[in-house]
């Protein structure tokens, strides 16, 4: 029998050993609405989630942009695993981060694009410690509104940590590697072990017994959830029964994806020779590496537990290739294409890839039911898209961005938005800023507030 017991406040949680395990939003608990007058909510009270989500090394742009504009659209070859979305979705065209273009420092675009992705700002060219480029958005939002969850703000990645070294033409490596940023010298380190993820989502106390804890499941073989599923069972009996339902599926799904993370772990690290093994619970399957850090993130702002994301699903230049769908090349180095029509087909598969796990992830937003009703994605503001464009060409305008959903019902999705001007992004997340109501000057260059969306 578990010692687990409920605490109920804004948000629900189970706790047990070494466990602390968040609950959704369950209005039999008093948790319907989040307070009024509370941070960075919509008009019917539910958390406004924000995230970021960053593909590397472009798109072939004639394969990708949309057909039309305004809502009489047609997704393109590469996005035709997004149909099911589109009344959810805004892609926009004209988007332009000016300091990620060469100017006076010469090459190192790839280092640029993520650098500026989420900063607007240009970074310093120094392959040392003194690495310099800006605040980003996700953490001028953190900052005001990361004061009502658990976690300020969640940084996941699918690539390894580099901090330092010359990755990209004199550019540090930690530009490459690091979407979000807390100060113009101070990256926010991601996380690509989902079993580390879940693990800080749901593990709580003192790091001994965080460790006993989890000593504990390995030896009697038991989820984190079998110390508190005696008092779930309890406590569903109180329940109405959406919310029944509601617990039941959710705690379903957290063992699911738990299971998920220990088959991973059970195949050990790749036998790749002379490369440093992954730590457990990295599938050595791309795909199945991103859906489970979807699945973490998902988690995470179902439980509240944060509002503020950004995913780099790999750093810009990355070489990784594609044998899932048929592609042997490294990205990167095709992505030097030369409009050479064998290597920009090998591309438009990689970018149908990249869609595919976007899709992934909206279904699963869809579904999961928001505190007020609505889904998760009605009351998220979900950035997708890359730092260049054109690769061949390391172009920094006309991006392809992808603005996900409905924001509480503030944006107007379900089009194509042409804004027909090279229009500074940040001018986006000066809106995103807006809507959850944190206070910024500026983002890099922007010039004001893109009331089009």
């Amino acid at each position: 029998m578990s010692e687990a017991k409920i605490e109920v406040g804004r948000r629900a949680f189970l706790r047990g050993l070494g466990a602390r395990v968040a609950l959704p939003g369950l209005s039999s608990l008093g948790m319907a609405k989040a307070r009024a007058g509370v941070r960075g909510v919509t008009a019917t009270g539910a958390p406004l989630r924000m995230a970021f989500l960053y593909i590397p090394n472009g798109v072939i742009m004639d394969k990708w942009r949309p057909e039309g504009t305004g809502k009489d659209f047609s997704l393109n070859k590469s996005m035709k695993s997004l149909e099911k979305f589109k009344g959810n979705l805004q892609i926009i065209k004209g988007f332009e981060q000016a300091n990620g273009w060469a100017g006076p420092d010469g090459a190192g675009d790839h280092a640029r694009s993520g650098a500026t992705f989420l900063t607007g700002a240009r970074p310093k060219k120094t392959a040392g410690s003194d690495i310099r480029v800006g605040i980003s958005v996700d953490q001028m939002a953190a900052n005001y509104v990361g004061s009502e969850t658990r976690f300020p703000s969640l940084e996941l990645s699918c690539d390894g940590v580099r901090k330092s070294g010359n990755c990209d033409s004199g550019y540090s490596c930690a530009y490459q590697y690091n979407l979000s940023w807390r100060s113009a010298t101070q990256p926010m380190t991601p996380e690509s072990n989902p079993r580390l993820v879940f693990e800080r989502l749901f593990g709580s106390g003192s790091a001994n017994e965080r460790q006993e804890s989890l000593a504990r499941r390995r030896t009697e073989q038991r989820s984190i959830l079998d110390f508190v599923l005696d008092d779930a069972k309890a406590m569903e009996k109180g329940l109405g029964r959406n919310d029944q339902q509601k617990l039941e599926e959710y705690i379903t799904g957290v063992r699911e994806i738990e299971q998920r993370l220990q088959k991973a772990e059970s195949f050990g690290p790749p036998p790749k020779p002379g490369v440093k093994a992954p730590e457990g619970g990295v599938p050595n399957d791309y795909q199945a590496h991103i859906r489970l850090m979807f699945d973490m993130l998902l988690l995470a702002f179902q439980t509240d537990q944060t509002r503020i994301s950004s995913f780099l699903l790999a750093h810009d230049g990355s070489n990784r290739n594609f044998p899932s769908v048929g592609v042997s090349d490294g990205h990167h180095g095709i992505s030097h294409h030369g409009r050479k029509e064998s290597k920009m087909a090998k591309l438009a598969k990689i970018d149908t890839f990249y869609s595919q796990q976007l899709a992934y992830f909206l279904e699963q937003m869809s579904r999961t039911e928001d505190v007020d009703g609505k889904s998760l994605l009605h009351n998220s503001m979900i950035v997708w898209g890359s730092g260049l464009s054109d690769a061949d060409r390391h172009s920094h305008n006309d991006l392809p961005i992808i603005l996900a959903g409905q924001a509480g019902g503030k944006f107007d999705s379900g089009r194509h938005l042409d804004l027909k001007t090279d229009l500074p992004l940040n001018n986006l997340y000066m809106r995103m800023l807006q809507e959850v109501g944190a206070p910024a000057g500026r983002i890099g260059d922007s010039t004001g507030v893109l009331k089009a969306v």
